[in-house]
């Protein structure tokens, strides 16, 4: 089969496929003392059974290798050292494989275990080649298990950042629907845990500065996300044209509920995308880490919103970070919101040396001569949240 036929058989393989992107935090799947729920993970796998014989293609990406690891070496509570952190998800994660194995066996479906970091999604070629996994996994009928690589990833102990992942995933894959199962029933207009009479929102249209708000910190022990980073994905997800829901994972049949388009939570689902989102600006908004920021002006705000313009220096009005040519960065407005990211084209420091500059004065610039034949960052290279 030559090589046009074959990706034409990919897509077409694709194509009559639903995929379905379920995370599972640690909170959700962990007892009070840290240890997996087993009983829990069993009604998981059921469900998943259930949505899957109804056409979807489920994808798990879940948390508690390093609640499964303190269990098995016998820790009662969470260590503060990076190294035992890690010794702790190394041991952890053929645990965790192990226990969704089992809890799938009963239904005579396979499971995989499948780790990524952010490294190995940096890379455009890592990222394509982790997108044709997905794909023949999916065609096996294997139900794929994802985590991050905790035993190598030290920012991702430090914040976790699995909704984030189950975004990436969700890209990878075309998924028609991410459902978050967390322990708690969805996003509120205050914290529920301190406002009693807070009210539940049960869709949102769109995430801005006021949406952006209303996240809390990181709620429990057991897990190190919070509802932040479930927004945060979210937002590139609604980019993306592909709906999340988060709600409370021990809600009796939530993901089969879910899947059916009832209400369970907070659905977040853009009524259009904002501009043309091609494969290769999701991988620049969820593949790879912001190495800086960039605050720009209420004219540069407008044209790369309204327009889909490139970035030009002269709106940009302060740098943040260290980063070098082909770096991921955010881009904030004067309020300090992040409403999109791109990849720039210079150094940090050159971005320093010419912000506010216009294309006649760079040009007249023997240092900055070579920004005025190019923008900072290309609307090709660009995506904006909004």
């Amino acid at each position: 089969m030559s090589a046009g036929a074959a990706d034409a058989a990919c897509k077409a393989s694709r194509s009559l496929r639903r995929p379905l992107v379920v995370k599972i935090g640690s909170s959700t799947l962990t007892t009070p003392d840290y240890r997996i729920d087993r009983a829990y993970l069993q009604q998981v796998a059921a469900q998943v059974a259930r949505v899957r014989a109804a056409g979807w293609s489920p994808i798990i990406v879940t948390s508690a290798a390093i609640a499964c690891g303190l269990e098995a070496l016998g820790m009662d509570e969470r260590p503060d050292d990076m190294p035992s952190l890690q010794a702790a998800a190394s041991v952890g994660q053929s645990a965790l494989s192990s226990a969704y194995a089992q809890a799938f066996a009963p239904h005579g479906i396979v499971t995989s275990l499948v780790l990524l970091t952010r490294r190995d999604t940096a890379d455009r070629t890592a990222y394509l080649h982790a997108r044709d996994t997905f794909d023949k996994l999916l065609d096996f009928g294997v139900v794929p298990i994802v985590n991050e690589n905790d035993t190598v990833s030290v920012e991702q102990i430090r914040f976790g950042d699995n909704d984030t992942l189950a975004a990436l995933v969700a890209c990878l894959v075309d998924a028609e629907l991410v459902v978050i199962l967390s322990d708690i029933e969805g996003l509120y207009d205050a914290n529920p845990r301190r406002v009693p009479d807070a009210k539940l929102i049960e869709r949102i249209d769109a995430i801005d500065a006021a949406v952006m708000a209303m996240c809390g910190e990181a709620g429990t022990a057991a897990g190190s996300g919070g509802m932040i980073t479930k927004v945060k994905a979210a937002r590139v997800l609604m980019v993306a044209g592909i709906p999340m829901v988060i709600c409370q994972g021990r809600r009796e049949g939530v993901i089969e509920d879910a899947a059916a388009g009832k209400s369970v939570g907070t659905l977040f689902s853009a009524s259009a995308r904002p501009h043309e989102i091609t494969p290769k600006k999701l991988w620049i908004a969820l593949g790879d880490a912001a190495r800086g920021a960039l605050s720009v002006d209420a004219g540069a705000r407008h044209a790369l919103v309204e327009r889909g313009s490139s970035l030009l220096a002269v709106g940009v009005k302060g740098v943040e970070g260290r980063f070098g040519a082909g770096d991921i960065v955010d881009i904030k407005d004067a309020s300090g919101h992040v409403f999109a990211r791109g990849r720039v084209s210079a150094e940090s420091d050159e971005v320093e040396l010419a912000e506010g500059l216009d294309q006649k004065t760079l040009a007249g610039n023997r240092l900055l001569a070579h920004l005025a034949e190019r923008p900072l960052v290309h609307r090709d290279e660009l995506v904006v949240f909004e």
